[in-house]
């Protein structure tokens, strides 16, 4: 089956989409992105992803070019003609294609933002193997910009650690900055010593993740101790358990960190728990 994609108010089939040469998203990564999980059919913290939307585009004075209900109708007949049960729905807003390049914004009146979604299928998206059995990360020093809450489209260097992380035969990479931990490539990192689970607080210096705040609420819900603060490499590699977050692997086990494990070597206790409560939670208030 063809699948179907929104580009600027139409859904067309995937081989028929354009956007301009001259878009600044192509040009200038200038533009922010979304992407919301799938779970039997029905989105999951769509609210979330939509108001760190609002806040990106804000930070970037780019103009929202949908309402909340707009955007939910949308990821909605996505999801249908796509016949999307387990999977993700990519949205993504740039400044728009002014026509030319320049590094001067264009004026809004006369440039309308570009606006693109699609869906992606993943049957694997709830029974993960990696969840299974956990995964293996490696440290590299974050050499991104330091607006890492504005959720763009600039991707180059997580895309950078991942390759990193596969050339030493890890699964992702944890990025360091003064010696501390801030995030992953493409999710927020967690440890957790003695039952206390760690994580970097809120700043510029991590995006603020939707599936962290659900994550991070519902533990507390369940009375596990949470901490919001910097840790170190020597404090993840000395943890009893970690893990990342993030829409597309809600609660991922980490095993090992620069090759050292963390236990036993096998997700653990915590993380384990955490996963279930987070899916069970998510699909009673899905959407």
């Amino acid at each position: 089956m063809t699948r179907i994609v929104y580009v600027n108010g139409d859904y067309l089939p995937e081989t028929e989409a354009k956007v301009s040469i001259f878009d600044r998203g192509f040009l200038m990564a200038d533009g922010v992105y979304e992407v919301t999980t799938v779970i039997d059919g029905k989105l999951i913290d769509f609210d979330g992803h939509f108001t760190r939307l609002e806040r990106s585009l804000n930070e970037l004075d780019i103009a929202n070019p949908m309402d909340r209900d707009a955007w939910l109708d949308v990821h909605r007949e996505l999801v249908a003609q796509n016949g999307i049960e387990l999977g993700m729905v990519y949205l993504q807003v740039t400044r728009g294609a002014p026509g030319d390049r320049d590094f001067i914004f264009p004026d809004p009146e006369t440039t309308t933002p570009t606006v693109v979604l699609f869906t992606q299928s993943n049957a694997a998206l709830v029974e993960s193997p990696k969840a299974k059995k956990g995964i293996k990360v490696v440290t590299i020093d974050d050499l991104r910009w330091g607006r890492r809450d504005i959720k763009t489209v600039q991707l180059l260097y997580p895309s950078m650690g991942k390759m990193m992380a596969l050339k030493q035969g890890a699964d992702d990479a944890w990025m360091v900055q003064d010696g501390a931990i801030t995030e992953g490539t493409s999710n927020n990192a967690y440890i957790i010593k003695d039952g206390k689970i760690v994580t970097r607080a809120l700043s510029n210096d991590i995006l603020h993740g939707i599936t962290r705040a659900a994550v991070l609420r519902f533990a507390r819900e369940a009375q596990m101790q949470v901490e919001e603060r910097n840790f170190t490499v020597e404090e993840a590699k000395s943890a009893d358990e970690a893990f990342v977050t993030s829409a597309s692997t809600f609660v991922m086990p980490v095993v090992a960190i620069d090759g050292a494990d963390l236990g036993s070597g096998t997700p653990g206790p915590l993380a384990t728990r955490l996963r279930e409560i987070y899916l069970e939670e998510s699909r009673k208030a899905a959407i």
